[in-house]
């Protein structure tokens, strides 16, 4: 494409390859991926596990080091199959770690876990709950559908992020995200500050906040990303102070803080438009997107002045207006992706949750 010829000094891949995990029991489809220097982390969110992988796979397929949610790496079960534990996980999606410590969210158990020291063997019962006022229970806002959130209260929580120390928790159906100063050490310890919501006791439906916010992500420097899936947005702030207080600085995938068209009501996608966009990320002073719906990934080189800014490059089609998953072939193909949920990036390498290929896809960064 003459485009990627023109932008080749801002495109920062390099190289990739594709990563499905034990070939006896292999991912299905993981939306949550983190890797921290050469630590690699995978939500296998199908089937109710994570996996941890302390050095990068070597090849297509390499058994985990340790597994979480499940006592043995073959199991699949939703809570073992049995009743919610602090060891069992169900539907898991976003996670962090330092290397030291471990932060998961246990979407469908509408609860946050914590591992404080990080694990030593499979099946290891997390340190801390959030979200639940003990490891056994596991309603939305703890007492169940239709009740009021509270700055303990979680509900359908997807995405987490830790920075400087603070932990910030997408509490996803609740339409907010949840700030805590530190990282807790007590079970159902209430949040500090709440992004997107006047009071820890309201459910908003508000344009000028997060609608649907499934991820948060900060930069080194402290900028803010809420990817807003609902609304085929992602919104952006210069600091966590910001977001606390103001409508956000810039908005990617629409012109405006009201407007939400998906793809922009076009008939096909575009490098300014989003479909569905689950997650985004921070990197070298610019930003990815994970533009799910349209299965692709967008590069913006440099944070926009302005909305609707285009990406200047992309992976997973051959232009900005093709949308269909695995570049409109009924194969799965080693140039395609086909709904990316999730993806993390450090120094050199981007990993990528291909969710519907049902792989990881290991990237090298410039």
């Amino acid at each position: 494409m003459d485009t990627q010829k023109s932008l080749s000094c801002v495109y920062p891949v390099r190289d990739k390859r594709i990563f499905k995990g034990d070939e006896k029991s292999p991912f299905l489809a993981p939306r949550g991926v983190f890797i921290h220097e050469n630590l690699l982390l995978v939500a296998d969110t199908g089937q109710n596990r994570v996996f941890i992988w302390k050095e990068f796979p070597k090849g297509t397929h390499q058994a985990a080091d340790l597994v979480l949610g499940q006592d043995e790496q073959h199991e699949t079960g939703r809570n073992k199959n049995k009743f919610v534990t602090g060891a069992s996980l169900q539907y898991p999606s976003g996670i962090w770690s330092d290397g030291k410590r471990l932060v998961v969210a246990d979407a469908w158990n509408h609860r946050v876990l914590i591992w404080h020291t990080f694990p030593t063997h499979n099946g290891q019962q997390a340190d801390v709950v959030l979200g639940q006022p003990d490891f056994t229970s596991n309603e939305p806002n703890v007492y169940g559908l239709g009740k009021a959130p509270s700055a303990k209260s979680l509900y359908w929580c997807y995405g987490v992020f830790v920075h400087n120390e603070k932990l910030f928790i997408a509490d996803t159906g609740n339409r907010r995200v949840l700030v805590y100063h530190t990282l807790p050490k007590e079970n159902y310890a209430a949040a500090d500050a709440v992004i997107g919501a006047t009071s820890f006791t309201e459910k908003e439906y508000d344009p000028q906040s997060a609608i649907w916010p499934y991820s948060i992500k900060l930069s080194e420097q402290g900028e803010v990303a809420i990817t807003d899936t609902q609304y085929f947005r992602v919104l952006y702030w210069a600091n966590v102070e910001d977001a606390l207080h103001k409508s956000a600085a810039v908005v990617f995938g629409q012109p405006d803080l009201v407007s939400n068209g998906q793809n922009q009501y076009l008939l096909k996608p575009d490098a300014h438009t989003l479909n569905w966009c689950y997650d985004s990320q921070f990197f070298n002073g610019g930003l990815w997107i994970a533009d799910t719906g349209n299965s692709r990934l967008l590069w913006h080189p440099e944070i926009a002045k302005q909305n609707s800014a285009k990406a200047l490059q992309l992976i997973g089609h051959g232009d900005f207006v093709t949308g269909s998953e695995n570049m409109e072939t009924v194969l799965t193909t080693e140039h395609s992706l086909y709904w990316p949920f999730s993806l993390s990036c450090n120094q050199h390498e981007m990993a990528v949750a291909d969710t519907g290929n049902h792989r990881i896809i290991l990237y090298k960064l410039i």
